[in-house]
């Protein structure tokens, strides 16, 4: 059986059961999802829960500073100060807008270049990027070559260096808006990814069913359901929801 990250937290929640028991070692992961799908949130807890449970987190966000980092996990009973200072978890904001992303070492580089080469970021067990469309998107070559439709080459070579970190034992997270980027760029990244997530809402009433569809789970530790209900609940976080599906 492959070795798991376990996502701990199982007095609070159930989101380490309904996952299998964790993450697999040397996976890559693919969380989608539209624009207020839930995609923060459920990296955010699985970066909390990893930390709680002994494991070393990089997590790179293209929306949150560090100060509103921390302050929504707060709000979601989710406090990683300790973890931060005791350097269990190192978080970056890759500000895309401003290019100042990852390190101040030769900062002429394209995005992607100077991500490969912050060798800090690549040394935690599991590295979250959260908003990695975005990244992509502020690209200056992936942008030239997305205009002659040719992104499958820069995935390529996007994933030949993801599966030199997983082929240490490591394993990355990936959630990007589907809607942002060409079939061309996901589906190499759909097809060698080992857990692939689609999210998934739609109201009901006055409320927002959430759904999370498990498309792919290789390595998984026990069985994961093919769709995992949930909600977001504010000093709760993440909880896992029961639902009959017709």
């Amino acid at each position: 059986m492959t070795d798991l990250y376990e996502l701990g937290l199982e007095t609070s929640d159930r989101v380490n059961a309904q996952f299998g028991g964790g993450l697999p070692q040397g996976s890559l992961a693919l969380v989608e999802g539209e624009h207020g799908a839930g995609k923060s949130v459920i990296t955010q807890r699985f970066c909390y829960g990893l930390c709680e449970t002994g494991n070393k987190v990089t997590y790179v966000s293209t929306e949150e500073t560090a100060a509103s980092f921390i302050d929504q996990m707060r709000s979601l009973d989710y406090d990683v100060v300790q973890h931060l200072v005791r350097e269990n978890l190192l978080f970056l904001h890759a500000d895309v807008d401003t290019t100042d992303t990852f390190s101040e070492a030769d900062t002429h580089r394209p995005l992607l270049q100077r991500l490969m080469a912050a060798d800090t970021m690549w040394k935690s067990d599991v590295i979250i990027f959260d908003g990695f469309d975005s990244i992509l998107l502020h690209d200056p070559h992936y942008e030239s070559i997305r205009e002659s439709g040719d992104e499958d080459d820069v995935m390529q070579n996007l994933i030949s260096f993801f599966r030199r970190v997983t082929s240490q034992g490591k394993t990355i997270v990936l959630t990007v808006n589907p809607d942002s980027l060409t079939d061309a760029a996901l589906r190499p990244v759909r097809d060698v990814s080992d857990v692939y997530i689609s999210l998934t809402s739609e109201p009901v009433g006055n409320d927002i069913r959430r759904q999370m569809v498990v498309k792919k789970f290789a390595g998984m530790g026990s069985q994961v359901d093919d769709t995992i209900g949930y909600e977001v609940q504010t000093g709760r976080g993440l909880t896992i929801v029961t639902r009959t599906v017709a």
